[in-house]
C-alpha cells in the first residue's frame, strides 16, 4: 500500500459530509432534499461501526481490510497483508501507523479536517452537493471540496431503503480514481478502547520520509 494512497484515502473524509457550513450547488427538488435528511439522520444515529472494504484503485489494484468507527472522533482502517499500514483518528487528526517498522507519522485536523461519520450529527445539507442521482435502487450524492491538495470530488452511494452508506468514489486532484465498498458492516456494536491506541514506542517519522 502505497503513502500517496492511505493520504489520499484519509482524503475521503474531508467530504462526508463536510462541518464547514456550505450549501448545495445544484437545485434539488424536495423529495430529493427528503432523501438527503433521511440519510444524514439515519447515519448520525449510527454510533459504531465495524465491517470489511474493499479498496480499488485507477490502476485497478485491489486491496482488502477491516474497518472500525466510533463517532465521534475515532476510526481505524487496517489494510490486510501484505501492507502493515492503518490509518487511525482519535479526534485529532489523522495517524498513519505501520506496524512492520513500528512508526507513525500524523496529519494534523487542520490538514485535513476531520468530518464525516466521525462527526457527532451529520448534515449533507451544509456540504457542496454537485451531483444527486437514483439508480437501481441506490442514491449518489456527489460532493465537491477544496483539500490542501486541490479539489477533490466524492460521490457517496447509499442503500435508498436502507439508507446505509456501501460506497464511495474519490476522484483526487490529478484525476486518479479510488474506489471504497463497505461490507460485512455491524452497527452499534461494541468496539474496545484499545482498538483506537497504538503502542508508545512507535517511532515518529515524517510523511514521505522513506
Amino acid at each position: 500500500m502505497k503513502r500517496r494512497d492511505l493520504l489520499a484515502f484519509a482524503a475521503a473524509f474531508t467530504l462526508l459530509p463536510a462541518t464547514a457550513m456550505a450549501q448545495p450547488s445544484i437545485p434539488l427538488a424536495a423529495e430529493d432534499v427528503g432523501t438527503i435528511n433521511d440519510i444524514s439522520a439515519h447515519n448520525s444515529a449510527i454510533r459504531t461501526m465495524a465491517g470489511r472494504f474493499l479498496q480499488i484503485d485507477t490502476r485497478g489494484d485491489r486491496i482488502e481490510g477491516t474497518f472500525f468507527i466510533e463517532r465521534p472522533g475515532k476510526v481505524r482502517f487496517r489494510y490486510n497483508p501484505p501492507s502493515r499500514e492503518e490509518i487511525i483518528s482519535v479526534g485529532r487528526g489523522f495517524y498513519v501507523i505501520n506496524r512492520q517498522e513500528e512508526t507513525q507519522y500524523a496529519y494534523p485536523q487542520d490538514a485535513i479536517p476531520l468530518r464525516s461519520f466521525l462527526d457527532s450529527a451529520i448534515n449533507l445539507m451544509t456540504t457542496n452537493i454537485v451531483a444527486f442521482d437514483r439508480s437501481e435502487g441506490y442514491v449518489i450524492v456527489t460532493l465537491e471540496d477544496q483539500t490542501p491538495a486541490g479539489l477533490v470530488r466524492v460521490s457517496l452511494v447509499f442503500d435508498e431503503a436502507s439508507l446505509d452508506l456501501k460506497q464511495w468514489t474519490l476522484v483526487e486532484p490529478s484525476g486518479a480514481e479510488l474506489t471504497f465498498s463497505l461490507y460485512d458492516v455491524q452497527k452499534d456494536v461494541d468496539i474496545p478502547a484499545n482498538f483506537f491506541a497504538w503502542p508508545a514506542t512507535y517511532k515518529a517519522v515524517e510523511p514521505g520520509s522513506r
